[in-house]
């Protein structure tokens, strides 16, 4: 027989987070049974949601980062949405094998177009050619999207990522789930709740403000697990890493480009990353690099250059990335990893004068790297809310304009992850509301789908 499941992928959910007052899914930890788990390198979204859905490392699946260098292009692309870059059977290609009735629902986990899926939700928005973009999602089957932006209004995405991220996005993406399970009854509902992200990032995990953070989201899963419950489906409730606090950034591109082995050309007056041309260069992602050495003679000085870098923990070479399951040909040449209380940056330039005109945006596809700041209203800016009042007037009388207000300052920065935490507790968990399907001891990241896919069929 198999019964329905409910998969809450809450980020940045930690065992200490947990135990700081979160009603709902302390009780659900209580009914059933909690665990450690034990996430991957590199402890980012992209790369644990494949690893939870394929039970494969990043060199079975893939997906070493959330984006990488794609050689054959020469050029870096990150938060891609296809399904076909992750190899490797997911979870329910395993279910349907089972149980040919099996049905799954993929709710804003990445990688959410064109899989196998029966329903699925991502963000997708529209970018007109005059410069605009506009809120939007991307649906399976299509149809989806029109009842949800009917339903629910439209997906707030401005919400989702950038200043003025909060709670609005998790809520809208919880009452989708609501009204995809009641329309649709999916046997399998993979459901991502991205809030504790944003202020984690912003202020660090021991900042008093994240209290009513904690409570906004057990209050949105309480209602999505009273649901769940109520109609006799099992529920898991996971996170992909925890963030710590961290105290400071390192440029590792600019100690690239300071070598010598890092290439920028100048557009417009902008300097702009030439990674097809240079030596050496990073894909800053959080607290992990993926460094890209164009001549295999040159390895061994980048390695050392980077190993001398202040705030670099250890730089992986070919043996290094085998025993990390990071040896995929996506992966970098040399994989750095930063000390716990540290970050990568993905800045190349030495001057903000001549720093490219989307750096200071919200911009995740053209940005050679992922960038916190992006979180952050430039702090600089006299009168923020009137400059872009301004330039929304300018938006919405369908003008150009460049929404200019992002900080070039990466100190702002109070949180961050990639690595493995070295506490227990500041890391991610496994709830289950079936402790009799959980073993005893910490869940490996690899072993979450065969633990869902013991949900759905024991």
């Amino acid at each position: 027989m198999t019964r329905r499941t409910l998969v809450l992928d809450v980020v940045g959910l930690t065992g200490d987070l947990l135990d700081a007052g979160m009603p709902n899914l302390q009780a659900l930890a209580r009914d059933g049974a909690a665990r450690p788990l034990r996430t991957i390198l590199p402890a980012v979204t992209c790369a644990v949601q494949s690893t939870f859905t394929t039970g494969l490392p990043p060199a079975g699946h893939g997906c070493v980062a959330n984006g990488w260098f794609f050689r054959d292009l020469a050029e870096v692309a990150l938060w891609r949405q296809s399904n076909r870059l992750v190899t490797g059977e997911k979870i329910w290609d395993a279910a349907r094998r089972r149980d040919p009735g099996f049905t799954c629902a993929k709710l804003f986990w990445w990688y959410n177009m064109y899989s196998t899926v029966d329903f699925a939700v991502t963000p997708r928005p529209l970018y007109p050619a005059d410069g605009r973009k506009i809120p939007d999602v991307y649906s399976e089957p299509s149809e989806l999207r029109a009842e949800l932006t009917q339903r629910l209004g439209p997906f707030p995405l401005f919400k989702f990522w950038g200043p003025a991220a909060d709670i609005s996005s998790t809520r809208w993406i919880a009452d989708c789930a609501g009204y995809v399970d009641e329309s649709y009854r999916p046997t399998l509902t993979l459901v991502y709740l991205p809030h504790l992200d944003y202020n984690l990032q912003r202020l660090g995990p021991r900042h008093p403000a994240l209290a009513g953070d904690l409570r906004a989201v057990d209050d949105i899963c309480g209602g999505l697990i009273a649901r769940a419950r109520a109609d006799g489906s099992r529920v898991i409730v996971l996170s992909e890493y925890g963030i710590t606090d961290v105290s400071g950034p390192v440029h590792i591109n600019r100690a690239l480009r300071e070598a010598k082995l890092l290439r920028v050309k100048t557009e417009l007056g902008r300097e702009m990353l030439d990674a097809g041309a240079s030596e050496a260069f990073a894909v800053a992602d959080h607290q992990v690099a993926h460094v890209y050495v164009r001549k295999p003679s040159l390895v061994g000085d980048v390695k050392r250059l980077l190993e001398g870098l202040p705030g670099v923990e250890v730089v992986l070479d070919e043996p290094g990335k085998r025993a990390a399951g990071l040896d995929h040909p996506r992966s970098g040449e040399l994989v750095a990893v930063t000390e716990a209380d540290r970050w990568f940056t993905y800045y190349y330039w030495l001057d903000d004068r001549v720093a490219p005109d989307f750096a200071r945006t919200v911009d995740i596809h053209r940005k050679p790297g992922y960038d916190p700041a992006e979180l952050f209203v430039d702090p600089a800016l006299r009168w923020p809310k009137i400059k872009i009042a301004g330039k929304l007037l300018r938006k919405s009388l369908g003008f150009r304009y460049l929404m200019d207000v992002i900080p070039l300052d990466a100190t702002l920065v109070k949180g961050s992850h990639g690595r493995p935490t070295d506490s227990p507790g500041a890391g991610p968990v496994f709830i289950s509301s079936e402790g009799r399907l959980v073993p005893d001891g910490e869940v490996a990241a690899t072993a979450v789908k065969d633990l869902v896919l013991a949900h759905l069929f024991s």
